[in-house]
C-alpha cells in the first residue's frame, strides 16, 4: 500500500513539473513574437469562420490582444501549476484550455487546415500530428493534476503566491508589448539577420528519395526509380526532409516581371511595408529622410502586398515619395519582419539589419549595416 501511494505521489510531482514547465516554455516563445501568434490566431479565426459560424471572423482584428493574453495566460498557469496555487481553480482552467486546444489541433490535422500550430511559436514546428499528439499527451498529465487537485498544498505562503504569480502577469504583458512595439527577442525565422536569401532557397544537400512500389501483390522499396516493367507507383517518400529549401515563397515582382534576383544584386535599403493603408505614416517620411543621406551604391526599394490601386492611391497621398515599389506575398512580407512598415537592409542577399518604425536606424547604425559593401566598392 505504501509502495502504491509513494508511486502515486511521484506520478504527481512529474505530472506537475512537466505541465507547468511546458507551459511556461510555450507562453514565453509565444511572447517572444506576439504578432507571429496572432497570424495564426487570425488563421485559425479564418478558417473557422468559413467551416463553423460567421461571427469567428470577429476575432480577426483582437488577434494580436488575444495573442499577447493567452500567452500571459500559460506563463501564468505554469508557475502557479509549480508553486500550487489554487489548484483547485487552476486545473479547471488548464482542463478547459487542453480539451478545447485539443479538439483545435484534432481538427487541424484531420481536414489539413492549418498545417503549423503555432504551439512554439517558429523556434519549434509541428506537423499537425504532431501537435495533437503533443496536446494528447498534456490532456494525460492535466487530467491527473485534475484528479488530485485537492491533494496539493501550496510552496509558498499565501500572500507570496499571490505576488508571484501577479508579478508574472505584469512581467509578461511587458515583454510582450515590448516585443510587439520592437521586434522579437529573438528571430527564429528563415530572414533572420546574417541569412543569407539565395542560399536558403536552395536544398543543403541534394535531395533523395526512396520509391514504394508494388508488383504481383507485394511492395518493395527502391532508393532509384526502378525502369523494369510491371510495378505500380504507390508512394515517393523523402529521405532527407532536413535538406530542404528553408525558404520556398519568396518572390518579386512589379509590373514589368519578376525582380527577386534583383533583390540579390549589390546592397538594398528595402521599406517592407505589407499593408499600406495600415502603415506608420511617421515612419514614411522617416524613411524618405533615410534615403536623402544614403552613400551612393546603395539602392532603396518598397516591398508591398498592396496592389497596384492601393498603392496608387499611397503615393497620391505622398507626392514626394519616390522610392520604386515592388510587390511580394502578404505572409513572406511579414515572416521577414514583423513590423508595417520595417526596415531591412539587404547585402548581395543577405540580411544585413532589422529595425521597426519604431526604432528606425540612426545614421550610425545604418553605416555599419551598409558599411561592409561600401568598403568592396
Amino acid at each position: 500500500m505504501g509502495y502504491r501511494l509513494n508511486a502515486i505521489k511521484v506520478v504527481k510531482q512529474i505530472a506537475r513539473i512537466l505541465v507547468g514547465g511546458l507551459f511556461i516554455f510555450s507562453g514565453l516563445v509565444k511572447l517572444n513574437d506576439p504578432v507571429g501568434t496572432a497570424i495564426k490566431l487570425e488563421e485559425y479565426f479564418e478558417v473557422f469562420a468559413v467551416d463553423f459560424a460567421p461571427f469567428f471572423g470577429a476575432f480577426v482584428p483582437l488577434a494580436l490582444g488575444l495573442s499577447v493574453f493567452l500567452s500571459v495566460l500559460e506563463v501564468a498557469l505554469g508557475i502557479a501549476v509549480l508553486i500550487n496555487y489554487r489548484m483547485r481553480i487552476t486545473t479547471w482552467v488548464l482542463l478547459g484550455l487542453i480539451v478545447f486546444f485539443t479538439f483545435l489541433t484534432f481538427y487541424s490535422a484531420y481536414f489539413n487546415k492549418v498545417t503549423d500550430c503555432g504551439c512554439f511559436g517558429d523556434f519549434i514546428k509541428l506537423t499537425p500530428w504532431e501537435s495533437f499528439t503533443k496536446d494528447i499527451i498534456l490532456l494525460v498529465l492535466i487530467v491527473i493534476l485534475f484528479v488530485n487537485r485537492r491533494r496539493f498544498n501550496e510552496v509558498l505562503p499565501v500572500n507570496a503566491s499571490h505576488l508571484t504569480v501577479a508579478a508574472s502577469v505584469v512581467l509578461c504583458t511587458i515583454l510582450g508589448i515590448y516585443a510587439i512595439q520592437h521586434l522579437p527577442y529573438f528571430d527564429f525565422r528563415a530572414y533572420y539577420e546574417g541569412a543569407n536569401i539565395p542560399a536558403l532557397m536552395q536544398p543543403s544537400e541534394q535531395l533523395r528519395y526512396k520509391y514504394i512500389m508494388e508488383k504481383d501483390g507485394e511492395t518493395e522499396e527502391f532508393t532509384e526509380y526502378p525502369t523494369e516493367g510491371g510495378y505500380q507507383f504507390k508512394e515517393m517518400v523523402l529521405l532527407n526532409p532536413e535538406a530542404q529549401p528553408k525558404i520556398t515563397d519568396y518572390s518579386v515582382w512589379n509590373d514589368e516581371g519578376d525582380f527577386t534576383q534583383g533583390t540579390f544584386e549589390g546592397t538594398k535599403l528595402v521599406m517592407v511595408m505589407y499593408d499600406v493603408n495600415k502603415a506608420n505614416q511617421l515612419a514614411v517620411t522617416q524613411f524618405q529622410e533615410l534615403v536623402s543621406t544614403l552613400p551612393s551604391g546603395v539602392k532603396p526599394i518598397v516591398l508591398t502586398a498592396s496592389g497596384p490601386e492601393v498603392y496608387d492611391q499611397f503615393l497620391a497621398d505622398h507626392p514626394d515619395f519616390t522610392v520604386p515599389h515592388y510587390y511580394a506575398d502578404a505572409t513572406v512580407l511579414k515572416t521577414i519582419i514583423r513590423a508595417n512598415p520595417g526596415i531591412v537592409v539587404l547585402k548581395d542577399g543577405t540580411v544585413q539589419g532589422k529595425w521597426h518604425y519604431n526604432d528606425i536606424p540612426s545614421q550610425e547604425e545604418l553605416q555599419e549595416a551598409l558599411e561592409g559593401e561600401l568598403a568592396s566598392s
